[in-house]
């Protein structure tokens, strides 16, 4: 069985390897797979846009435990959740919302509440050792979800940016930078005459090395959405672009 992890944790405090430990545990056979553990600390958004990019070409049945959790001891639920031929496990604050709006009405919710299913607890602070790692050692050996607790309707909690059409454009933002610097937006890829940025005309390409030296350019990335890049360096840093920057495409009908 699959299990993959998108977490803030970093490498530095062994966080990591304590949430894995727990999984072989209860798990020793299961194959583990990071998607990533440098989620900007605390950013919700960000972890809920890695895993909507990602999740999709993992193998069926497997199990994703996404752990960004500013809220860990408060009275947020504790979630697994099926659909599409996943299980998602995590907190309740957003970070499935992506997910949920793609699976639709295939998603079951159930509420992590079983003790019997917890590790003992000396801290509220670390759900991800606690209360997730057990479920998914459990689950990814064929415990069914309805035995970690009652089954419960899913609560969209994420603010994600929403496009607004004017006319023959849509206007969106800046999200998100990936570590080469391209500004993601949250405009879906499509087809689209041009984009405008600042005061530039941006022409869209299809792939970076069409993009001239230094000349700021749109793509259809591996996120899904559009994004704004520089060939073969950081537009983020070239232009000093920020999160939060309108940007505008034109529809060709």
């Amino acid at each position: 069985m699959v299990v993959a992890l998108l977490t803030d944790f970093g490498s530095k405090d062994g966080f990591v390897g304590a949430v894995k430990g727990v999984i072989l545990s209860f798990n020793p056979s299961a194959t583990l797979v990071d998607i990533t553990h440098e989620v900007e600390p605390f950013n919700i958004l960000e972890g809920s846009l890695i895993l909507k990019a990602h999740y999709r070409y993992f193998p069926k049945g497997t199990i994703f435990l996404c752990v960004v959790d500013p809220g860990v001891g408060s009275e947020r639920k504790a979630l697994a959740l099926t659909g599409g031929d996943y299980t998602f496990v995590g907190p309740d604050n957003g970070i499935f919302d992506l997910v949920v709006q793609d699976l639709e009405n295939s998603v079951r919710v159930f509420s992590i509440e079983n003790p019997k299913f917890m590790l003992p607890r000396i801290n509220s602070t670390f759900h991800g050792r606690d209360v997730f790692a057990p479920a998914v050692g459990l689950l990814s050996r064929g415990l069914p979800p309805q035995e970690l607790g009652p089954e419960i309707n899913y609560t969209k909690r994420l603010n994600f940016p929403a496009i607004e059409k004017q006319g023959r454009f849509l206007v969106g933002e800046i999200i998100y930078f990936d570590r080469f610097g391209n500004a993601i937006t949250n405009i879906p890829c499509g087809e689209y005459k041009r984009a405008l940025f600042r005061d530039l005309d941006l022409r869209i390409v299809d792939h970076f090395l069409q993009g001239k030296e230094g000349e700021l350019c749109c793509v259809c990335g591996s996120f899904g959405f559009l994004e704004i890049f520089v060939r073969e360096a950081s537009a983020k840093d070239m232009y000093g672009i920020v999160k939060g920057e309108k940007i505008k495409v034109e529809l060709i009908s």
